[in-house]
């Protein structure tokens, strides 16, 4: 119990009383990348919309998305898309009874954000390799 706590029901745990570990830190990516992959489907649906609008409104968001800030973009869609997805996949293994074993589940977290980072540098790579 904390010093000062008069109330006999239990204290609730804080961030602060846990010991940082890979599952933990995948867990909160996994629920910040939801979010942020939300946002970039709106602005993936403006884009969209802006095709579909005619040449004109293309060459709008041409400049935009061949220039370096559209690259960082990219990689940074790219890489919380591939972590999302490979993370749900665990998930669902999760969700099947498997991979409780936390030595397990942590090398799993640590392999899952390294392999994200990897296909977002392959995948932003091919796409600055076919403008060049």
């Amino acid at each position: 119990m904390a010093k000062g706590w008069n109330d006999s029901r239990p204290m609730s745990p804080h961030i602060s009383a846990w010991k940082w570990h890979a599952t933990m830190l995948s867990s909160i990516l996994h629920r910040a990348s939801g979010i942020v992959l939300y946002v970039a489907l709106l602005k993936i649906c403006i884009f969209l919309m802006a095709i579909a609008a005619g040449p004109k409104w293309f060459a709008q968001f041409q400049d935009l998305i061949y220039s370096p800030l559209g690259a960082v973009s990219f990689f940074i869609f790219t890489g919380i898309l591939i972590f999302h997805l490979l993370n749900g996949i665990r998930h669902l293994v999760w969700d099947a009874g498997f991979g409780y074993n936390p030595k397990m589940s942590n090398i799993i977290s640590i392999v899952i954000i390294i392999a994200s980072a990897i296909a977002a540098i392959a995948l932003t790579y091919c796409l600055i390799g076919s403008l060049a």
